[in-house]
């Protein structure tokens, strides 16, 4: 019987993530068959995905700027990224044979001025996207997370979770990352020492 203080929280399966898609993960599709196994196993299943505005302050295109270069927003340094999870199109759905039958699907990233990599808040890092709030009026206590990418929206959320006094478990094993530049190790190591459990 799934614990009910528990929740798995899938990140951003999305196609512009998957091969083929705008910001493609290697081996981002690789994982569903087991995210979806992954669900029977919990009681709560909350599943998020990046909703941009066409023309979003984190594309590159915005800026006139090479995708994967950097600049500053007001709330600190920007990666600038393709074109990529535009709100209602085929490259912000749900990777075809994922179950999104689950409890609550949270949409981040659609204030024109602001990214959100992580679940809980943008990337000012007050603003909140409301799932803290959800999670403890549910009476969860632990959440697992799996999804895309490891070292970007995977990493905020499990940070900022554990930040937020929850258990965090990550199963690599149902992540894929991005790897820019040494960022999975710097992920790895920043998840670590903010209690989460690596596995």
């Amino acid at each position: 019987m799934p614990a009910p203080n528990e929740a798995l929280l899938v990140i951003d399966i999305q196609n512009d993530f998957c091969p083929g898609g705008a910001l493609a993960v290697t081996g981002g599709d690789e994982i569903v068959p087991g995210v979806n196994q992954l669900m029977d196993d919990f009681a709560t299943v909350i599943l998020t995905q990046d909703w941009h505005p066409a023309g979003h302050s984190s594309f590159a295109s915005s800026h006139k700027a090479e995708p994967f270069t950097t600049t500053q927003m007001p709330y600190g340094t920007q990666v600038l990224w393709p074109d990529h999870c535009i709100q209602g199109t085929e490259g912000a759905a749900f990777h075809k044979d994922l179950l999104v039958d689950g409890d609550l699907i949270i949409r981040k990233g659609f204030n024109p001025e602001i990214d959100s990599y992580s679940a809980f808040f943008e990337n000012d890092h007050t603003t909140p996207t409301g799932l803290e709030g959800y999670l403890r009026t549910r009476g969860i206590e632990r959440v697992t997370m799996v999804g895309l990418a490891t070292d970007f929206c995977v990493n905020f959320s499990a940070v900022d979770a554990a930040k937020l006094g929850f258990a965090v478990t990550v199963r690599t094993d149902l992540c894929r990352a991005i790897d820019m530049d040494g960022s999975l190790a710097a992920a790895m190591d920043g998840m670590k020492q903010a209690g989460v459990e690596v596995l």
